[in-house]
Parts: C-alpha cells; sequence; structure tokens
C-alpha cells in the first residue's frame, strides 16, 4: 500500500513562522490544478502499481481550493491510481475557510479527516503567529466538522512561543481535550532562516523561551494528553486509539509514497526525490513534461540511518531483527554497541527485540539518533 501526497501551495498571507513552500498569488491557481493532473499522469509508474492506503492534501492551505478543483483531482487520481482502496483521505485546513457554506461544498467528496492549524486557541498567540482565524472561529471549526460527519479531526498546536507560559500552554491543552479532537500534533516553535520570526529573532524584537521551560512545556504535553487517554505514538504526535494517521505514519514506517506539487517528496524504496520550489519553473517543468526535480539514490548506509531516524521516532521503535534482516550482521553489531550506553541509562528500552526511547529519552532524541547512526 502507498501514500499519495498533494501540495496546494496558496495561502491569502503568510504565517510569522512558516517557512513551507506556498504563494499569496491565486491567478495560479487553475493552471496549478491542471499541473496536479498532469504530474500525476506523467509519474503514475512511481508507486509501481501499488494500490493507494492514503491521500494527503497539505500546504500551503488546500482548503483554498474549491469543489470543483478538487472533482477535477479526484477523477484523475482514481482515473491513474484508484482511490477506492483509500482508509484515509485528508484535507489540511485554516479553520476560518472551515465555513457552513464550505462544509456543505465537501459534501459527497472523499474526505475521511480534517487537519486543522489551530496551533492555539489564545488570542495573543494567533495574533503574534499572525493567523489568520481567531479562538471562536477554531472553536466552530471543529463543530462543523462533527456536524458535517467528519468526526477524524487533527489539530496542530505550537508552544514555546515567546512569553508563552506553563498556564498559557496547559489551557490550550485543555481546550483540545475537552473539544475531544482525537488527533493532535505539537511541534516547539522554531526559528527558521528566511521567516519572518527569524527576522524579529535576529533585531532583538523576540526572545526565545529558555530551555528549562521548554522542557517543562513538552513534559506537560506529553503527560497531559497521555493522562487523557492518547497514544504518544510519535515524538509530536498523539492520538486517540483508532485516530493514529495512517498517512503520516507511512512516513515512518517505509512505505512508498508520491508526492505531487512544487518541493513535494517521493519515496520509493530505493530512491527519493522532490521537486523544485517554485511555481512558475514547477508550472514550466510540466508543461513541457519534465519536471524540474532532484533525486538521491539511497545506498544501504543511507537506507539504515533513514530506518533508524524513522523507526525510533515512533512508539513501535525498531525490530532488531529487521536489522539484521534489511542490512546484515555488521549494522546490528554496530547498532548494539552504540546503544549499550543509553540502554544502562534508562534512556533506551529493550523489549521483546524491540530497541525503542524510554519516556527520559524522548527529551534527548536528537542526540541519541545521532549517536546510533552509521557515519
Amino acid at each position: 500500500m502507498a501514500g499519495l501526497y498533494i501540495h496546494i501551495p496558496f495561502c491569502t498571507k503568510r504565517c510569522l513562522y512558516c517557512d513551507f513552500f506556498s504563494n499569496t498569488d491565486m491567478k495560479f491557481k487553475e493552471p496549478y490544478v491542471k499541473a496536479v493532473i498532469r504530474e500525476m499522469e506523467l509519474r503514475q509508474e512511481y508507486i509501481q502499481g501499488e494500490p493507494l492506503e492514503t491521500i494527503y492534501f497539505g500546504g500551503g492551505t488546500p482548503s483554498q481550493l474549491q469543489r470543483p478543483d478538487f472533482e477535477r483531482i479526484f477523477e484523475a487520481a482514481d482515473r491513474l491510481f484508484g482511490i477506492r482502496s483509500c482508509k484515509e483521505i485528508t484535507l489540511e485546513a485554516n479553520p476560518d475557510d472551515m465555513t457552513p457554506e464550505y462544509m456543505a461544498s465537501l459534501r459527497d467528496l472523499p474526505f475521511n479527516r480534517i487537519s486543522m492549524g489551530v496551533q492555539s486557541f489564545q488570542e495573543k498567540d494567533l495574533r503574534f503567529l499572525n493567523r489568520r482565524h481567531d479562538r471562536e472561529q477554531a472553536l466552530r471549526a471543529v463543530g462543523l466538522c462533527k456536524e458535517n460527519g467528519i468526526p477524524n479531526i487533527s489539530i496542530d498546536l505550537i508552544y514555546g512561543l515567546p512569553g508563552q507560559t506553563l498556564e498559557e500552554w496547559q489551557e490550550n491543552l485543555d481546550e483540545a481535550i475537552r473539544l475531544d479532537i482525537p488527533h493532535i500534533s505539537a511541534y516547539h516553535l522554531i526559528y527558521e532562516e528566511g521567516t519572518a520570526l527569524y527576522r524579529l529573532l535576529e533585531a532583538g524584537k523576540v526572545t526565545p523561551v529558555d530551555e528549562e521551560l521548554s522542557v517543562t512545556l513538552f513534559s506537560t504535553l506529553i503527560h497531559k494528553l497521555s493522562e487523557a487517554g492518547y497514544l504518544h505514538y510519535e515524538i509530536s504526535n498523539f492520538a486517540r486509539p483508532g485516530y493514529l494517521s495512517r498517512h503520516n505514519s507511512s512516513y515512518w514506517t517505509g512505505k512508498r509514497y508520491i508526492g505531487i506539487g512544487p518541493s513535494a517528496h517521493s519515496y520509493n524504496g530505493e530512491s527519493r526525490q522532490w521537486n523544485i520550489s517554485s511555481l512558475p519553473r514547477y508550472l514550466q517543468g510540466i508543461e513541457t513534461g519534465t519536471p524540474d526535480t532532484e533525486r538521491e539514490e539511497l545506498d544501504i548506509h543511507t537506507k539504515y540511518n533513514d530506518f533508524i531516524i524513522t523507526g525510533l521516532r515512533t512508539m513501535w521503535g525498531i525490530r532488531i531483527a529487521d536489522i539484521r534482516e534489511q542490512f546484515g550482521e555488521e549494522k546490528q553489531a554496530y547498532l548494539e554497541r552504540q546503544a549499550a550506553t543509553y540502554l544502562r541509562q534508562g534512556l533506551l528500552i529493550r523489549q521483546d527485540g524491540t530497541l525503542a526511547l524510554s519516556e527520559k529519552g524522548i527529551f534527548i532524541s536528537d542526540g541519541i539518533m545521532s549517536d546510533l547512526l552509521w557515519v
């Protein structure tokens, strides 16, 4: 089973922290929808006939598209890949787009999951982040999804904002739990170069939270959601049983996926490739029948490192037997040797032939993963 990711780059305005590829010029929408369909035609063989298990419309802001746009894309996806086997079809949306009229327009389309960039239920946070929506629009959007037969809802939350207190973060989590949102992705604010937020940092206009508070916020996130019945199934992702993201899980479990649109990534087990992060160059490449892409062939060392990084992020961890079978005895011996110190310190746990991060280990996961990589 494989995944299909479709990047919709359009946004009405750019958020303060965002470094994803996006474009605010909607005049490109019509040629873009045509290009998405054409790219699927050009790359139909990429997943080698595997049936689709998931489709994910990401962005940008996919909810900037309208029903006729989605109908054309779904028709093409069904014609080229077949979508009847799909168990999960996700639409990323901005809360203020989720009006009663917009939700009604999505009826009879195959979406069965909505992922919304709420980021915070605090008005001051939303203003700081330059979000389009306010608290009431976020609350209303969650209700509209449920009323329209889509209970499978995910929201993104951001913590570690300048000036954010532990109490404010707890209030955000309490609100998500009260709303009975089945999937929550929570990310620490990152100051990415090239963003408006990074420029504020360079100008001394914002001060990042200190490391001690960052750890406290993350610890509170884990404990509060675990106590509320959520599975902490990936470092930044929490879900009630039965609501784990199938599409995102495919990235962490080595399944094939094809990415359509500028900056979208693809993986077929032997190589990775990604499209150019430029809308004009993407459109030009598709029009000429030669997509503007880069490609990386994966040798056994890179495949091993990918296996470590993706597997150790999840609650399932890494099966030692898989290391031996896929990468050989030398890699298995290396892994066990590198992991020994962390096992003694209780930062890694070995159980039933599986190596996984302990709760303490999650807090320094980057360092642990780095030491397990083949160099």
